[in-house]
């Protein structure tokens, strides 16, 4: 109960800032309905309990199950096997990731299950690619340069109605489900791997797995041509009374439910089969994972019953009415002041921050980590403001940021290049799509401007800009050290001289 309580005042303290950011803006330039503001409340609160059993779940369930089945998989030295159970692996976590599911019903474009089922296909095959990297010791940084390569190539042949919600697509599949368990697998991976560079191959596979949604629904949108395509506008509910809002979140609830339960189903299916073949958890273990994933299960209801019940109509309602004040172009410092601190909210965050602070034993401190990526949302939410504003096109942005991402992996040191685009990946959670999105899509519809060209990509901006601050980061810790190194020899030689005087 003692690390359920520190959780949850962790959440808390992540929460209050965006809480208190949406009622000044409520009560000041863009006032809220009274129901809609009790249902916004409502889901801060279960925000918070929320990401404070997710935070503890995820601890003692998805993290130790990722660790075990990299460390078996190598373990095992028989590829096709490998190649086999990681894809089904990439596959079935990411079908059932929460976040996708929320894109997919908001993208006109397409069909649900067909976007969720070509996502999840290029995450399993990108995920068995990170898997080899690993075993045969590939650099990250030619990894990432070639197949990044490949996805601007592609991009060029793409329709516009399909680029936006590509990039969209490998932001969202790096949700609250996937992201412990893949990092945790890669942790497995590298310990059992090599032990003196398990630094810089923990880190990577969330970063590549990123990539794979990309292409997927890049080469979909030059495959799959769509009749009729049209948006349809995001539907409020009308509360009035508190009584109205317990039973909108009571009416939410059997089907979250229903959500978490088929998102974790496979996840547990998948480590029943994997413990009665290799037995490498011990009756011990295996209670403390049954009761992580209790809390894991607890803890995604609450929260993404809190996110889509309280956080999108606000989100929408609050971009729609800033957007049409006389100054529209507050929009961009209000979007701006939300991405700073809607980052620390975000679940799979908390799980990065810690997994960082834990394999770089503490050079890498959390807080360094949260700034960075603060700064990173902040600027993203600027340019995705000002895109809705002037309908910018998002390669404008995307090019020369992913351009400038890849020149600087060659001047950090790899573990922060494998940390930023990781990074890329976490900060666009389900804050982002439940939250942001709808905040963008509301701000977009309202000034008639085209929601898939200039609302989409919104993720995408919020999964580029951590590429940068975070490898920023590198640079600056490098520099760093370089000016300690160079006054210590200073000082060595000036006793050196010292001594020979004497």
């Amino acid at each position: 109960m003692r690390k359920l309580k520190q959780k949850i005042n962790e959440a808390l303290a992540s929460v209050i800032p965006i809480t208190l950011i949406v009622f000044i803006l409520s009560i000041t330039i863009a006032p809220l309905p009274l129901g809609m503001m009790l249902m916004f409340l409502a889901g801060a609160l279960l925000l918070v309990a929320g990401m404070g059993f997710f935070a503890l779940g995820a601890e003692l369930s998805m993290m130790p199950i990722g660790e075990g089945a990299g460390s078996e998989l190598v373990k095992s030295r028989r590829l096709p096997i490998i190649i086999l159970v990681t894809f089904a692996m990439g596959v079935i976590i990411t079908a059932a990731e929460p976040d996708l599911t929320v894109l997919a019903h908001q993208v006109p474009a397409v069909p649900d299950r067909i976007l969720i089922w070509t996502v999840a296909a290029g995450v399993g095959i990108f995920l068995v690619l990170a898997l080899l990297r690993t075993i045969f010791k590939l650099k990250l940084k030619y990894m990432l340069l070639i197949l990044y390569a490949a996805v601007f190539i592609l991009a060029y042949f793409t329709p516009d109605s399909f680029l936006a919600v590509a990039f969209d697509s490998g932001g969202v599949t790096t949700g609250p489900i996937t992201v412990p368990f893949i990092m945790a697998l890669g942790i497995g991976l590298a310990r059992f791997n090599d032990e003196a560079h398990s630094q810089e191959e923990s880190f990577g596979l969330v970063a590549l797995c990123s990539i794979g949604p990309i292409l997927a629904v890049l080469i979909l949108g030059i495959l799959y041509h769509p009749e009729g395509v049209s948006y349809t506008p995001f539907e409020m509910v009308h509360v009035e009374t508190t009584q109205d809002v317990f039973k909108t979140f009571m009416a939410e609830i059997p089907h979250t439910i229903f959500e978490v339960g088929k998102a974790l189903g496979p996840i547990l299916i998948f480590f029943c089969l994997f413990q009665c073949v290799t037995r490498c958890f011990l009756k011990r273990q295996l209670i403390k994972i049954i009761i992580g994933t209790i809390y894991t299960f607890i803890g995604l209801v609450l929260f993404l019953c809190g996110v889509n019940v309280g956080f999108m109509p606000a989100g929408s309602y609050l971009g729609a009415q800033i957007v049409t004040m006389p100054y529209a172009w507050i929009l961009i410092p209000i979007g701006m002041i939300i991405g700073y601190f809607i980052v620390k909210a975000e679940p799979a965050v908390h799980v990065l921050k810690e997994q960082v602070a834990e394999i770089s034993a503490g050079t890498i401190s959390a807080r360094a980590m949260e700034l960075s990526l603060s700064i990173g949302v902040a600027l993203s939410l600027g340019i995705a403001m000002l895109r809705i504003l002037s309908g910018i096109n998002i390669m404008f942005f995307l090019l020369p940021g992913y351009a400038l991402s890849l020149l600087l992996s060659f001047y950090v040191p790899e573990i922060f290049t494998a940390i930023a685009f990781d990074s890329g990946g976490v900060a666009s959670g389900p804050m982002t799509a439940t939250f942001l999105l709808p905040f963008a899509m509301g701000a977009c519809e309202a000034i008639g401007g085209n929601v898939l060209t200039d609302a989409f990509g919104i993720v995408a901006l919020v999964a580029m800009t951590p590429l940068l601050t975070i490898q920023l980061l590198g640079l600056i810790m490098k520099l760093k050290q370089r000016e300690l190194k160079l006054d210590l020899e200073g000082d060595d030689q000036i006793i050196n001289f010292e001594e020979a005087e004497l």
